[in-house]
């Protein structure tokens, strides 16, 4: 049980002052071929002005370096749906199943093992966190210094730094590949990051009305 409550706490700081997500996606497979050159900074600022809406798959992971070796942990994957600003629907399927959903005006955080809800506001919540790079408004750059940071693992990285000093990570790395996100890195001050990928993303997909409406299971527990 400890365990448990130890995964619901980690998956919970992802809800977006918000971390861990967080954060996230492999690529479009029709891109045009002058993106796979464009800068990570050209890539991204092309990817948010032209992406209202998005779905797909993500993994996530948490790595530190312990003696030089890193050390992986945490493990979880699942699927998201976002319409801007401040709609997504972030699911995780394993190894627990949770679900965190937001209608624009709250954020529901919802454990299915603990048949439990907790409601909070949306509210500014998104501000300087990751998970504004993908739900939040169009206006980034309010919130965050953005800076290429050069070429590795097949992708073209982008360096993101809060502009707020109360956030939980001191930088985003984002991998840009074909147009779009494809990976995600949240370095906290500890030392410890959190590793997103992603897949099978799809740019504009239609969206139903109410979508993002949430719906309180029977008899599960509601916290405010």
């Amino acid at each position: 049980m400890n365990n448990r409550r130890q995964q619901v706490q980690t998956a919970k700081r992802f809800d977006f002052r918000l971390p861990a997500l967080s954060v996230l996606l492999v690529a479009a497979a029709l891109a045009l071929p002058a993106l796979a050159q464009a800068s990570a900074l050209d890539q991204f600022k092309t990817f948010v002005s032209s992406t209202q809406s998005a779905k797909g798959n993500f993994t996530q992971q948490l790595v530190k370096v312990e003696s030089g070796t890193p050390k992986v942990s945490n493990q979880s994957s699942g699927t998201f749906v976002f319409s801007r600003p401040g709609k997504f629907i972030w699911t995780y399927q394993k190894p627990y199943e949770q679900l965190l959903q937001a209608d624009g005006e709250k954020l529901y955080i919802y454990d299915k093992d603990l048949n439990q809800v907790t409601i909070k506001k949306l509210g500014d919540a998104l501000g300087s966190s990751p998970a504004a790079i993908l739900f939040g408004s169009n206006n980034l750059e309010q919130n965050f210094n953005l800076k290429d940071a050069g070429a590795r693992d097949g992708m073209e990285w982008l360096e993101a730094t809060p502009k707020a000093k109360d956030t939980t990570f001191d930088r985003i790395g984002i991998g840009m590949k074909n147009g779009v996100p494809a990976a995600m890195e949240l370095r906290d001050s500890f030392g410890q990051v959190s590793l997103l990928t992603f897949g099978s993303f799809e740019k504009n997909p239609a969206m139903s009305a109410g979508q993002f409406k949430f719906a309180v299971p029977k008899g599960a527990d509601v916290f405010q």
